[in-house]
């Protein structure tokens, strides 16, 4: 079962502990909500809705296990993950009798804590396997044709330009074959071409100068799951070779050694670069093309896919500002009209960065244009060569975020009115004034 898309709460006040949990899981691609109180997680656990709750039992003011028990006296409460001194394993034993979840005694390793909590998570029904790629028509082509080759070991090529998301797609097409096992991410341009041999294929002890023990290389890691090799047209001559022996015999052998290896794992394939170019020009392996072009997947850039910026940008939202601890109550609606304006140059990894940025230097409690873009001017003059009116700004600018607001209320004007900072009868005089209905949004 994959982390990714997953909601859990986490339950810390530990700032240490807590942002180490938070950025791990986010690289998994799970949504954290963080709570550093009991108070906070309890008033907060039922708007949140965390499939998976992750709680220290030792809290500033009240036990994590008072916070279990009181919210499974109003039912529906969530599976818990409890992390433990050893002291308080005897407790942790008494909770999981009770219906908790799991626990998990500090220190504890990294893996652990991940299996841990993936066997806590409820299940996703089949169909829901991986998380989704993409509102847009062309994300949805990709993921159906992912989805096509998950369960044979086809090879996969996945091209697009940097940052687009071709990691990304290359996870989703492992978790749908079968995410129990391995996804093994190589960089080939990351490592110098004298030690990639070593790492991709694995060395003996002695091998080589500084080979003092057996290293297994990331095919051999791989097992009978997924070999992803990005920037693949970075790969050397000499080292092109040898894959192509590998891909073709289906094994292979570490450096200094004598014993086979069954090679069993998908490969999968990334590049930005023009590989028919780099055959032609004689630095790509023509054989070594045709072996992993089985079926070719081009992956759009964000600027022609407009409808997965904003479900792209809330969803980093939601992964930085609970890390930040960042006094934030959502994104301004001027943030989606210069967003859906943006070519996103940099693409998906663009796009990621200035959130992060935004959220840990937002200045106010939305996130606004400026702090998306800090190297921007604001527009002095419309397209027609007029200055607009500071009047007509203001009320363009506050028509747009209370649609915003209303639409992410489902229409409630307490809640909206709660989200702005004004009365219920300040917001209905704004909206009468402005034009709009509590249905316009």
């Amino acid at each position: 079962m994959s982390l990714s898309g997953r909601v859990v709460g986490l339950l810390e006040d530990d700032l240490i502990m807590g942002e180490s949990l938070v950025q791990r899981l986010a690289l998994e691609g799970t949504v954290v909500r963080w709570w550093k109180t009991g108070r906070e997680a309890i008033a907060e656990l039922g708007k949140a809705k965390p499939e998976a709750v992750i709680c220290d039992i030792r809290l500033p003011d009240m036990g994590g296990d008072e916070v279990f028990r009181e919210m499974a006296a109003t039912g529906g409460v969530p599976p818990f993950l409890f992390i433990t001194a050893f002291g308080d394993i005897d407790h942790a034993v008494g909770l999981i009798r009770a219906g908790a979840g799991d626990y998990l005694t500090k220190p504890f390793e990294m893996p652990d804590f991940l299996e841990r909590l993936q066997g806590i998570l409820p299940e996703v029904a089949a169909n829901e396997v991986g998380a989704p790629l993409g509102q847009s028509a062309g994300m949805r082509s990709v993921a159906q044709s992912l989805r096509r080759v998950a369960k044979v070991k086809t090879a996969v090529l996945l091209t697009g330009e940097t940052g687009s998301g071709k990691e990304v797609c290359a996870r989703f097409l492992h978790e749908a074959g079968g995410a129990d096992r391995p996804f093994i991410a190589v960089n080939c341009a990351a490592i110098p071409n004298d030690l990639m041999e070593a790492e991709l294929f694995g060395h003996e002890k002695g091998a080589f100068t500084g080979a003092q023990a057996r290293h297994a290389g990331y095919a051999e890691r791989a097992g009978k799951g997924t070999l992803f090799l990005d920037e693949i047209s970075e790969l050397s001559l000499a080292l092109q070779s040898k894959l192509l022996r590998v891909l073709e015999e289906r094994r292979f052998s570490r450096i200094g050694g004598e014993k086979v290896l069954e090679f069993e794992a998908r490969v999968v394939c990334a590049t930005n670069a023009d590989l028919e170019k780099r055959v032609e020009a004689g630095s790509f392996r023509e054989d070594l093309y045709y072996r992993i072009n089985v079926l070719s997947i081009q992956v759009p850039p964000l600027r022609e896919r407009p409808e997965d910026v904003m479900p792209l940008l809330e969803m980093f939202f939601d992964t930085y500002a609970p890390s930040f601890d960042a006094d934030l109550r959502g994104i301004s609606a001027l943030v989606e009209e210069v967003a859906l304006t943006h070519p996103w140059p940099g693409n998906v990894r663009e796009l990621r960065n200035r959130v992060e940025r935004a959220v840990a230097l937002a200045a106010g409690p939305w996130l606004m244009p400026s702090d998306l873009f800090p190297e921007r001017r604001p527009a002095e003059v419309e397209e027609d060569g007029q200055v607009p009116s500071l009047e007509a700004t203001r009320d363009e600018a506050e028509r747009k975020h209370i649609l915003r607001v209303l639409g992410m209320t489902n229409n409630e004007m307490a809640q909206s009115a709660k989200l702005l900072g004004i009365s219920r009868t300040t917001l209905w005089e704004k909206m009468r004034r402005l034009g709009l209905s509590s249905t316009t949004h």
